[in-house]
């Protein structure tokens, strides 16, 4: 069977009107009407979000360190990498460590960036920057007032199995582990 291709449109698209649906302290939405680069006149509906940071601590062992909380939008604990917020004028790599440290009590001397990734490209504006963090030196964790989380360190056989089970079940966690897996490890 022969494969079809259609050349990607050249140009860039047209904001005809944006307004604010909803401002919030995490994210927003906002609805766009515009002109696509290949001519079709649409309406979406975007989250705005200033961006995150992912987390993946590896200690001296060669474990990962890995954090369990509750997500209510998915009504489940969940195991992940730490995870946040950039806030406003905070750089990635200083959200990264301001992450780690309240996560989990670790601060890194290492942080180097693996990628940079798009978790949901239809209608969320968020890019994560997830990090390798390496050297780590343990500490205290210093949650913020409603977060209430636990961390365990797994080798990667355990998270392996884990991915398989379906124990580990979240997209920027899994990516993040089968990146370090694939290209670092």
């Amino acid at each position: 069977m022969k494969k079809s291709y259609m050349p990607l449109p050249r140009g860039k698209e047209k904001i005809l009107k944006s307004f604010l649906i909803y401002e919030g302290p995490i994210f927003g939405v906002r609805r766009d009407e515009l002109i696509e680069p290949g001519g079709l006149k649409t309406q979406r509906e975007v989250i705005t979000h200033p961006g995150s940071v992912v987390v993946l601590p590896v200690q001296k062992d060669g474990k990962i360190v890995m954090v369990r909380q509750y997500r209510h939008s998915v009504r489940q604990f969940l195991w992940e990498l730490v995870a946040g917020r950039i806030d406003r004028g905070e750089s990635p790599k200083r959200a990264a460590a301001r992450e780690l440290l309240e996560e989990t009590g670790y601060k890194a001397k290492r942080f180097k960036l693996m990628m940079k990734i798009f978790p949901t490209p239809g209608f969320l504006e968020e890019r994560l920057f997830v990090f390798l963090a390496t050297d780590l030196i343990e500490g205290e964790a210093q949650p913020e007032f409603d977060e209430k989380i636990i961390s365990h360190s797994y080798n990667l056989k355990e998270l392996k199995q884990m991915m398989t089970k379906g124990e580990l079940s979240d997209a920027k966690s899994i990516a993040g582990i089968l990146y370090y897996l694939t290209f670092l490890k």
